[in-house]
């Protein structure tokens, strides 16, 4: 039986068993038959006389009043009250006609799914020991079967449910850990990829500004306003990250247009960061509008493969190569720089965040990541996603 969260229950419910509305609707269905059941016994043995009136009476107010639950959902204190009502108008309705003592199942399970665990608990002995006592009174004698049956299936039921709530937090808990770590870790693949290649433009940007403030007063103002305005795009980037959204342009591509001319963005920025670096960006393929995520997972993949060539490779160039197939789209990001050897490069086979960010990014979205590289003979990084979705028609 699954345990929902709190935030699933509705006001002023604090029971150890979850709502479940599938479980309310059988409760209710199995109350009216063993309240039918239990009339038609009583009338049958008793007759229909002033008292078969009044018991009959009070079936089928028990009956309606457990039909009422979902009537003020938006009130905390009516969970409570009508819990209440439930086991009182059950307990007199038993202490009449013993028969009735059956209908204890499905109010106790509405007991569970409403009070607290000390609560809950009080109120299933207190509904076992009225029980009992029923029995008793229509039995031939005393019968320890009676009394220690009820008991036992009470007391097995309320730990039973209890141990299940215990796990059941237990397992949310550890789900909620799990869901931190993992946005913990895609902002940080996305912050070095987006956010951190921005800062990184500005502050060289910035030193260049600094550099020929006096010599070039034309070309360090540019500097400065190619710097404001990568600090502006940067600040939409965070907001976009936090909201885990693709960049804007991406959105809304429908011919994949707008995906190659955020790949030749990108590659510009890495060439005004670094000068001297040389970075081509080719399509091989007619292009296709991918899922968003895709499209923005490829531009990020570009922008932290090129900071890594900016910082790491001492390159003299650099090509960006986007290759449509049928039903695959890849990313090759080659460099000619130093190189490096990945199987030294630790336990993933990448050097530093931003490779082992591209491979992560790559494996949330179904796609796959290779790094070629060798001391001296460049490196070459390799992304490939399917071109749909496993729900995209």
């Amino acid at each position: 039986m699954s345990h929902l969260s709190s935030a699933d229950r509705r006001p002023g419910e604090r029971g150890i068993l979850a709502p479940a509305a599938r479980l309310d609707r059988w409760l209710l269905a199995v109350l009216v038959v063993l309240l039918v059941t239990c009339a038609v016994r009583y009338v049958d043995r008793h007759g229909l006389h002033a008292a078969g009136i009044a018991v009959l009476m009070g079936a089928l107010a028990l009956g309606l009043a457990y039909a009422t639950r979902g009537l003020l959902r938006g009130r905390p204190w009516w969970p409570t009250a009508w819990v209440t009502a439930m086991v009182v108008l059950w307990g007199a309705l038993t202490a009449v006609a013993p028969s009735f003592a059956w209908c204890a199942v499905p109010v106790a399970f509405a007991v569970l799914q409403v009070l607290p665990f000390t609560w809950a608990v009080a109120t299933v002995v207190a509904m076992t020991v009225l029980l009992t006592a029923a029995w008793q009174r229509i039995s031939d004698g005393f019968d320890p079967v009676q009394v220690a049956g009820p008991i036992g299936v009470a007391l097995v039921t309320v730990l039973a449910y209890r141990a299940l709530d215990v796990e059941s937090r237990a397992r949310q808990h550890a789900q909620a850990e799990v869901g931190a770590l993992a946005e913990r870790t895609r902002l940080s693949r996305e912050i070095h990829d987006s956010v951190g290649q921005g800062l990184s433009s500005i502050n060289l940007l910035l030193q260049a500004a600094e550099q020929s403030w006096d010599a070039q007063p034309a070309a360090a103002r540019d500097h400065v306003r190619t710097a404001a305005a990568t600090a502006r795009e940067g600040l939409e980037e965070v907001r976009r990250v936090v909201r885990d959204l693709a960049p804007v342009e991406l959105s809304d591509d429908r011919t994949g247009e707008a995906l190659v001319q955020a790949l030749r963005k990108a590659a510009a920025e890495a060439v005004r960061v670094s000068p001297g670096l040389d970075v081509a960006v080719r399509v091989h393929g007619a292009p296709v509008a991918v899922r968003p995520e895709v499209a923005a997972a490829l531009v990020r993949t570009t922008r932290g493969a090129l900071a890594n060539v900016s910082e790491h490779a001492a390159a003299a160039r650099a090509a960006v190569t986007l290759t449509y197939q049928p039903d695959e789209v890849t990313l090759d990001v080659r460099d000619d720089g130093r190189g490096f050897d990945p199987s030294a490069a630790g336990p993933s086979g990448t050097r530093g965040r931003g490779l082992a960010g591209i491979r992560d990014r790559a494996a949330g979205l179904g796609g796959r990541t290779e790094v070629e590289s060798a001391p001296g003979e460049g490196t070459t990084v390799s992304v490939c996603f399917p071109v749909r979705g496993e729900d995209t028609p």
